[in-house]
């Protein structure tokens, strides 16, 4: 998880990304994966992060910007410090997730894509976690990693979360 999720990115943190950017410069087709890695790095892909991206690279700020836009992996805003990833393949889909939804939905007061108030919870829809065994699932990543809850029922993922919130 980056440090300065939901901060803002000043120039001088750019030093984490020139790495990357020499790595990939003269690459073609190697946006996606600076995308990602600036991503890693910052936790989302702020405009001025793509403004760098655009100026060190040669590639219009329109065209990172289609390309984050497209791809649902990318984020234009801050997440929160846990990341939730609920899934909603068919196997959660069937086994109940939109109820997990709903519970988190209550319980945090955000809809999917939104973060909470104290930016603590980032509420984030997945088509597929692959683990189907476990349906409905939901992954959190946080600073301590990533953690898997199974066979979710309205109340295990508030218990879930709650024991999450009482980290700190």
């Amino acid at each position: 998880m980056c440090d300065n999720c939901g901060a803002a990115v000043s120039r001088s943190d750019f030093k984490e990304l020139e790495p990357v950017l020499k790595k990939y410069a003269g690459i073609e087709g190697s946006l996606i994966s600076i995308l990602q890695k600036a991503q890693d790095i910052y936790g989302y892909l702020s405009l001025e992060t793509i403004n760098y991206i655009s100026a060190r690279m040669g590639i219009t700020p329109a065209k990172i910007y289609g390309v984050a836009t497209f791809y649902t992996q990318f984020r234009l805003e801050p997440i929160g410090e846990y990341l939730i990833m609920l899934c909603q393949g068919t196997a959660c889909h069937v086994n109940g997730a939109a109820l997990i939804e709903e519970a988190i939905t209550d319980h945090l007061g955000i809809a999917d894509g939104e973060t909470t108030e104290d930016n603590k919870f980032t509420l984030n829809n997945v088509a597929c976690l692959g683990c189907c065994s476990l349906a409905p699932v939901m992954m959190v990543k946080g600073p301590e990693g990533e953690e898997t809850f199974g066979n979710l029922t309205k109340e295990s993922v508030v218990k879930a979360l709650d024991g999450i919130r009482a980290r700190g």
